[in-house]
């Protein structure tokens, strides 16, 4: 657990505005959007992830759907 993780509390409050998935999904949203948080706040480069987090391309390609929609 990092400092940058959103509590149970917090993902519950966002996780509705998160279209829902059509297949199951091998990683849990909460745990790419901890990365992404990572990302922003500490200012990694994407391919320096700490390995608990979901694979930097994983994450990289969440970051990139969700900004453009």
């Amino acid at each position: 657990m990092y400092p940058t993780d959103l509590t149970d509390a917090q993902w519950k409050s966002i996780e509705n505005l998160i279209p829902k998935a059509k297949r199951k999904r091998k990683y849990e949203l909460q745990n790419i959007w901890n990365a992404l948080n990572y990302v922003v706040k500490t200012g990694c480069q994407w391919r320096m992830l700490p390995t608990d987090f979901p694979k930097w391309q994983i994450v990289y390609y969440y970051f990139r759907k969700w900004t453009d929609e």
